[in-house]
């Protein structure tokens, strides 16, 4: 019997004699903190080791230069090339905005240090618990942009030796990003669990684990909310005077805004993107950790034979907790061996090609060399998961396949949102065509489509969400649920990986077209830009059902930490609570975007008063522009804009909590995760469409595809056209909508949930409760 694995409701259908050699045999299920998080504790050193040689071994020891290059003589930038030049101001504006920012958010994590302490009184547990998930969350953004403002320039000079050269270099700088997040997250969620973990493995002893997990989602929603005001002020500012109203070349010098747009890459879509997953990923393991105690019950939730004897129900008590810490280790297993899997993918990404690639070849060997290195980590990750479930509980048990079902389920439920993502958003498919399309009636034709084309793309994603939820709750109730999450973000490394890339491929192609580079070089960058494009477009995607997932599991942790049956919604107080939770994704996103208006206004008067005043757009302009003021004007409304939006979202669950209690704050909590996922992905998907429906008139695919209709007006179809013009008005709307307020949706709805986990036990179980009023 010893080495075999036996759950306790098992004993009984032994003779009492055997009950000693059972519990003998218990330790080798996982009795120390170490068995039970092993493969996290190895893969995440490894993967510090991999992001150790990413950025020593291939992003910075890539030349930024040839030696033959023309350089400075004189003046602030002597010793430097153009590009080197250009790529300097965007490392110093993003540098600046990421200090500056976090100086704010010092702030906010030391205001909530002391709030946590005073309502939980756990200043020992929780109040640390919190400060490491929000250090960590800041880190992994920090690290990311970092790398990125360093990569940008490497990218550039590599893609005049070779489109692989080019690729091995930004996607380098992406892996940094991805295989932080997923490295540091579970280490901090590993040393919480091992330094609390004395304190028991049920529920309600875990209440550390969502102090961090609220650490890291402050943190990502600052991150978000902040670099995306400050990225499409710059974007909205950049677009609409330079190339509506000046007709201008996007990321044209003269454009004082540029360098600010580039900037704003960095900030917005690496360390806001960086501490959104981060935020997902932990949540994900956290929710797991908390429902082992659940999955227990649900397997195993009756004893067949009718009451113990004392002696009985003491080694129930023993086999239990040893059977909740198998569960608590099984999404630390999985994610431990998803973590070597998406490191092996990230070595495999190349094109092979090493020298020039024609222009029609140049997607289908980027598209392929990413593709071989996501499918070969999705791939080991789904067989080292059934080793998982085979080994921890038992390959003759069907609860190891029935958990196992529920990773496969989460990792095809990601791949599947992905695509549809893909099919709405990529000028390939008919949706976006149908947008570029409308654009022959004016820019409102291109905006009613584009609204619609989003909110049509709403219903996949959920009929998606729907079965996955659905079948893992079949197979392994809300635990299951957890597990899926788990699984779709378990090759987070190398998926973070394909978007992270995407911003240093648009700074290159930037840095590019402003040094004068040949054409061949930005072909090159607008290959890997066009690519990143469509990652990015589908990581959104990803993001946002990897958020509900992720929400879903803390939602049953919520209410068995509320110790309540269930969210009755048609009690009066927790129907009101779900009102107003729906109607919060639209309050916030109203915030966000009407800060990226003001922000947007405050950046075009500066533009206009630049090209008039310094001459800018005259081939003797007076001064070359002033591209740090307009760092400082994208830096200072981000930072000022983003409170309001942060602190809606953290003080609403505390004021339905105190005030309508722990079931009404589950309410508003389901109120708020419908809505937001809805208008998530329709805002990200609407967004995602404008922009390609732009792409594909500056590709001129309009005029081929009226090539033999309107044959007068087919040869001014093109960029710089009228069509072309209404397009850069819908992308101009789908900005703010893809990139500030759809993003930071997922954060929202995780954001409240893991606050309401964190504080439900500090309110009371009905409304209005006298010893609160």
């Amino acid at each position: 019997m010893n080495g075999t694995r036996v759950f306790w409701y098992e004993c009984f259908e032994m003779n009492d004699n055997d009950c000693p050699d059972i519990i003998s045999s218990m330790p080798s299920v996982g009795d120390t903190i170490f068995y039970q998080v092993a493969p996290s504790v190895i893969g995440g050193i490894i993967a510090l080791a991999v992001v150790i040689y990413l950025i020593f071994g291939r992003v910075l020891s890539s030349p930024t230069r040839f030696d033959d290059d023309e350089l400075f003589v004189d003046g602030p930038y002597q010793g430097l090339t153009m590009m080197e030049k250009i790529a300097k101001s965007i490392q110093e504006g993003a540098i600046a905005f990421l200090l500056e920012e976090y100086i704010y958010i010092s702030i906010f994590v030391v205001i909530m240090f002391v709030v946590i302490g005073l309502m939980t009184n756990e200043w020992s547990s929780y109040c640390p618990a919190f400060l490491l998930g929000a250090v960590l969350s800041g880190s992994c953004g920090w690290i990311g942009m970092l790398i990125a403002v360093k990569a940008n320039v490497r990218t550039a000079n590599a893609a005049r030796i070779s489109l692989n050269n080019a690729l091995q270099v930004a996607f380098s700088s992406g892996g940094v990003m991805g295989i932080s997040v997923v490295s540091l997250g579970v280490l901090g969620i590993i040393f919480c669990y091992a330094v609390w973990s004395s304190r028991g493995v049920n529920s309600e002893e875990l209440g550390y684990l969502p102090a961090f997990g609220f650490g890291a989602s402050a943190i990502a929603l600052f991150a978000r909310v902040g670099g995306g005001i400050f990225t499409k002020a710059a974007d909205v500012g950049a677009d609409l005077v330079g190339k509506v109203e000046s007709d201008i070349p996007e990321d044209d010098p003269k454009n004082p805004a540029t360098i600010a747009d580039n900037v704003g890459d960095n900030v917005g879509d690496v360390a806001g993107m960086g501490a959104d997953l981060f935020e997902s990923f932990c949540g994900s393991i956290i929710g797991c950790v908390i429902l082992a105690e659940n999955a227990v019950e649900f397997f195993y939730n009756k004893n067949p034979y009718g009451n113990s004897t004392s002696n009985e129900e003491e080694f129930i008590h023993h086999v239990q907790e040893v059977d909740i810490k198998t569960f608590i280790a099984i999404p630390f297993w999985i994610t431990g061996f998803g973590i070597v899997s998406s490191c092996v993918g990230i070595f495999l990404v190349r094109t092979g090609a090493n020298g020039k690639v024609k222009r029609n070849e140049l997607q289908h060997k980027l598209l392929k060399a990413i593709n071989t290195g996501i499918l070969t980590a999705a791939t080991l990750s789904v067989i080292l998961s059934l080793v998982t479930c085979g080994v921890l509980l038992g390959w003759d048990s069907p609860i190891a396949y029935k958990v196992w079902g529920c990773v496969i389920i989460g990792l095809f439920a990601g791949i599947l949102i992905g695509q549809v993502t893909e099919y709405t958003t990529s000028f390939v498919y008919k949706p976006t065509i149908s947008i570029a399309k409308k654009s022959r009636i004016g820019s409102a034709g291109v905006i009613i489509q584009g609204l619609g084309i989003g909110m049509l793309s709403t219903l996949p994603p959920v009929i998606i969400i729907i079965v996955a939820t659905l079948a893992c709750y079949y197979l392994a109730d809300s635990y299951g649920v957890g597990i899926a999450a788990v699984g779709m973000l378990s090759t987070l490394g190398i998926t973070l990986s394909t978007d992270a890339f995407g911003p240093v491929a648009d700074n290159a192609g930037g840095i590019a077209e402003m040094a004068d580079l040949p054409e061949d070089v930005r072909e090159a960058t607008d290959g890997l830009d066009a690519l990143g494009n469509t990652t990015a477009a589908t990581g959104k995607g990803f993001c946002i059902g990897s958020a509900v997932l992720a929400t879903l599991a803390l939602l049953a942790s919520f209410r068995i930490e509320a110790d309540i049956d269930g969210i009755d919604i048609s009690k009066a107080d927790v129907l009101v609570a779900g009102i107003l939770g729906a109607c919060l994704p639209y309050v916030f996103s109203a915030l966000s975007m009407m800060a990226v208006g003001r922000a947007a206004s405050l950046m075009i008067e500066e533009v206009r008063r630049q090209f008039e005043n310094y001459k800018l757009l005259s081939n003797n302009p007076l001064q070359e522009p002033d591209y740090a003021t307009c760092v400082k004007i994208s830096t200072r409304s981000s930072l000022v804009e983003m409170i309001t939006p942060a602190l809606t979202a953290i003080m609403s669950p505390l004021f339905v909590g105190f005030l309508l209690g722990r079931e009404a704050l589950g309410g508003l909590l389901i109120g708020s995760l419908l809505s937001g996922f809805m208008l998530a992905i329709f805002m990200a998907n609407s967004g995602g469409a404008w922009d390609n429906a732009k792409k594909f008139i500056e590709a001129d695919n309009l005029t081929k595809v009226y090539a033999t209709n309107y044959e007068n007006e087919r040869n001014s179809m093109g960029k710089g056209s009228s069509y072309h013009k209404a397009t850069v008005v819908g992308d101009t709307v789908g900005d703010p909508f893809k990139d500030t307020a759809g993003p930071s949706l997922d954060i929202l709805i995780k954001l409240m949930t893991m606050m309401g986990l964190l504080f439900v036990r500090e309110f009371e179980t009905e409304p209005f409760h006298k010893n609160k009023w």
